[in-house]
């Protein structure tokens, strides 16, 4: 049978795109941004800046910003090596789709990629933004030309038939409309972790950011477990790799919360996944659903390394908590 025997979770912010010089800059994009406090309330960065008051301004200092990006970026270089030595046959990623596919005019809660093939197109040319994050966010996707991905449709197809047979009643998709691509949480696979190597994937989206249809911790959990389940179900004797591309708290970073679903990980303790708040998963906070997904899907491995990096970039207390874990 087939079998999953690699789990990967991975942060995908621009953070890791972007040079140490371009760190500091971040704090244009934060200030004009909506927040969340960590109880998961509006706030206004100005707020923000007024509650935390100093008490991060250790946390910014260009010695720390320099130790963490080379802690980040040999994270992921680490990540790249492991997906790219571990031969494997198939990749499920795990990813949310922030209205780069997907509106409000059609919003899956979950969604199954089933074509042959998924598009990776070059940055929009009317991005808007800075120039410094424009070439951040470019790293996500191809350089200049569209380039189709492989998916094994066929394992795709009987992962969705297999979560119709368990009451999921998901959403599908075999085509992009032309000139779209991939989000960036797909994109910072390929393009980042992958760069250049071939392997057939099952893209899975879930709606972690827009209410009121996101999934809920429990049912994220249960579709990991049944997309284990479902490979497991496949012919043949396949070597399975499961990635979420997210995460961890953000836009405000929230060492208390990464703390309790770390540890919730490395416990195997899924009833403390469930029962998170709902309110604090909003935000780049709601990518936390991947790892919940993921984590539903590896129960039978072994946690084998796990590095977090709360990433500071502003005297608000904004950023990322980078996460970077392997299950085999």
């Amino acid at each position: 049978m087939a079998k999953i025997v690699l789990g990967i979770g991975t942060s995908h912010t621009p953070m890791l795109n972007a040079p140490l010089d371009d760190w500091p800059r971040f704090i244009e994009r934060d200030r004009g941004r909506a927040h969340l406090d960590k109880e998961g309330h509006p706030v206004t960065y100005d707020e923000l800046e007024q509650r935390v008051a100093g008490a991060v301004d250790h946390e910014i200092t260009p010695e720390v910003f320099a130790q963490r990006h080379a802690k980040a970026a040999a994270a992921v270089e680490k990540l790249g090596g492991i997906l790219q030595r571990a031969q494997l046959d198939q990749l499920v990623i795990v990813g949310d789709d922030q209205k780069e596919l997907y509106d409000t005019d059609n919003m899956p809660s979950i969604l199954v990629f089933h074509g042959k093939s998924i598009r990776n197109v070059p940055l929009a040319a009317d991005y808007a933004g800075p120039e410094w994050a424009r070439r951040s966010s470019a790293r996500y996707f191809e350089p200049e030309t569209p380039r189709e991905y492989p998916v094994d449709a066929e394992m795709a197809s009987h992962l969705i038939e297999h979560l119709i047979e368990r009451e999921f009643d998901v959403s599908i998709a075999d085509t992009i409309a032309e000139g779209y691509g991939e989000g960036h949480a797909f994109g910072f696979v390929h393009n980042r972790l992958l760069n250049g190597a071939v392997v057939p994937v099952l893209p899975v989206f879930l709606n972690t950011y827009y209410p009121p249809n996101q999934p809920t911790p429990r049912r994220c959990h249960r579709l990991g477990q049944e997309i284990r389940k479902a490979i497991e179900s496949f012919p043949g004797d396949s070597r399975v790799g499961v990635i979420a591309s997210g995460g961890l708290s953000h836009f405000t970073v929230d060492e208390e919360l990464d703390g309790h679903i770390i540890r919730a990980l490395r416990e195997r303790d899924a009833q403390a996944l469930y029962d998170l708040p709902r309110r604090q998963l909003n935000s780049g906070n709601s990518e936390i659903r991947n790892w919940i997904c993921m984590a539903g899907a590896v129960e039978h491995l072994d946690i084998q390394s796990l590095e977090y990096i709360p990433a500071y970039r502003t005297p608000a207390g904004t950023g990322t908590g980078l996460c970077f874990a392997v299950w085999s």
